[in-house]
């Protein structure tokens, strides 16, 4: 047997289709900033939507897909695909019943969730959260299943489809939504936000039903299956219940934050949304699509207890996330005003709204390399069947969030700039525990080869801040020119120069993720090159 290898090919298509995802769920946070600004309204469907969203991110896309993923190709390798198919029909099944009854409850008790995600809201405030919560919690049950054939399909190698799935959640979400919105109330008040609450379960729809095809393309074919009293149903469900609460630290951090935010008055709940969003842009493009890819490789190879090549994939995959989110912390951390000027400030979203959002961007990008890595990283644990430790992180995590969220909020009176901060350094913390503890558990990691890579990535990012200090400097004016066409090419121009010299600078100090870039460039080229007429 051949071994496994990290295909970069496959991440690479993988982040082309999440940067469509991404590109389209930035597209709708515009529109919604624009339509609805950064006020009451915007903090309450923000914080309605957090909680189906935090159970989609813990249960669907997180747990569920890693103790899936991780089972199921192991399974195929151990004994057959037939018999991962029928852990997968039990698996559709129980997530079916399941997600159900969770939706009901969530739709029952909204009152009581919306008065935990945000003691601080006012009556009004509060009753508007929990009408939209009720609308939406059916987005998890969707979601669940679409995350279900995401994995499967990751798992026979198919990552177009999967990847591609979440951009028709967001065509839908916009297109629906807003149509839904305008319907209600053309002037788009507040009330108009019921629409939007409805275009996100008609995106939920899409993101699942578009992978259907596919999935029987693979192999699969579904039928209802009781059968959950089965060592491997049981296998992901062990699973899962550490990873929930290991996937759980970033988005409880971020519901921690929302309930501080709910105290500091209209607008910080939006505006600490707004940035987060925008930092997950480069998350999802780069660490999500590495992440995607390095799961069922890993768990393949910790099947044959090869630890030298497990070891060799794993550092291999942590050099890729920092040498492409390396250069988005940089220039997210330097531009933040100028892009959440240039994509947000229109319509209902002022120029405070642009500052304070890009203050929490500064500080929420800190984290940005950590939370890549940490996507790689925590996986892997349960490849190797350690799946306790990154629950045990996550709790450290969680501890030190809400420490340094009232310290820097109200101790240091940094406000909602506090709160950014301390999500970025708690997954700082995050990522470092979980690499001390993967050096024991894989027997070693290539620390000198990583810190050396990561060394060499710091010298060209220097160049590359130097280049967005200039830009900010020379092309001030048109930074912040009244026209559109001007503050994007001022601002294309800078971004567009800094990767330039960040690559340029990587590739003469020899980088190697360097040349896996460049070569997965010229094959792209070369295909093109000798392609025929119409093809």
């Amino acid at each position: 047997m051949s071994k496994e290898k990290l295909n970069t090919r496959a991440a690479g298509v993988v982040a082309l289709a999440v940067m469509l995802s991404r590109l389209l769920g930035l597209a709708r946070e515009l529109i919604l900033a624009a339509l609805f600004g950064a006020g009451r309204g915007m903090d309450a469907y923000i914080t309605a939507y957090r909680a189906p969203n935090l159970l989609r991110d813990l249960f669907a896309e997180g747990a569920l897909s890693v103790a899936f993923v991780t089972v199921f190709s192991k399974l195929g390798v151990e004994k057959s695909y037939e018999a991962a198919w029928e852990l997968a029909r039990k698996m559709a099944t129980l997530v079916l019943v399941f997600m159900s009854a969770v939706t009901v409850l969530g739709i029952v008790f909204a009152g009581p969730l919306i008065g935990v995600l945000a003691p601080g809201f006012d009556p009004e405030k509060s009753a508007f959260a929990v009408e939209l919560t009720r609308i939406m919690f059916p987005f998890i049950l969707l979601v669940s299943l679409a995350a279900l054939a995401m994995g499967m399909l990751n798992s026979r190698n198919v990552f177009g489809v999967p990847a591609l799935a979440s951009s028709f959640y967001n065509v839908g979400s916009i297109f629906g939504g807003v149509t839904i919105a305008w319907l209600i109330d053309p002037t788009f008040g507040p009330r108009a936000l019921i629409g939007m609450a409805i275009g996100t379960l008609i995106g939920g729809f899409l993101q699942m039903a578009v992978q259907l095809p596919s999935l029987r393309k693979v192999g699969f074919s579904f039928a209802f299956d009781f059968g959950w009293n089965d060592p491997q149903v049981r296998r992901v469900l062990v699973l899962m219940l550490p990873a929930v609460i290991a996937a759980s630290a970033v988005q409880v951090n971020v519901m921690v934050n929302s309930i501080f935010a709910s105290y500091l008055g209209d607008g910080a709940v939006s505006w600490l949304s707004y940035g987060f969003r925008l930092m997950q842009l480069p998350l999802g493009i780069f660490g999500v699509a590495i992440a995607t890819v390095t799961l069922p490789v890993v768990s393949k190879i910790a099947v044959g207890g090869d630890m030298a090549h497990f070891r060799e994939t794993l550092g291999k995959a942590l050099r890729l996330a920092l040498f492409l989110t390396l250069p988005a912390t940089v220039g997210l951390v330097l531009m933040s005003d100028e892009i959440i000027g240039l994509i947000y400030q229109r319509g209902k979203f002022s120029v405070s709204d642009t500052l304070q959002t890009g203050a929490a961007l500064k500080f929420y990008a800190a984290g940005l390399m950590a939370y890549a890595c940490i996507k790689v990283l925590s996986p892997a644990f349960y490849a190797l069947d350690r799946k306790w430790t990154p629950m045990t992180v996550s709790f450290v995590s969680i501890g030190l969030n809400i420490f340094l969220n009232w310290q820097l909020t109200f101790g240091l009176q940094m406000g909602h700039r506090g709160l950014a901060l301390s999500t970025g350094l708690s997954a700082i913390a995050n990522f470092l525990l979980l690499y001390y503890f993967m050096r024991g558990a894989a027997g070693g990691m290539p620390t000198a080869s990583l810190l050396g890579s990561f060394a060499r990535m710091l010298v060209a990012a220097a160049g590359l801040a130097g280049v967005c200090l200039a830009g900010r400097h020379f092309l001030a004016p048109w930074l912040v020119s009244a026209s559109l066409l001007d503050r994007m090419g001022s601002l294309l121009a800078v971004i567009g120069t800094g990767a330039a010299v960040y690559f340029g600078l990587c590739a003469l100090l020899r980088v190697e993720e360097t040349k896996q870039a460049l070569a997965i460039l010229k094959r792209k080229i070369s295909r093109r090159a000798v392609a025929p007429p119409g093809a």
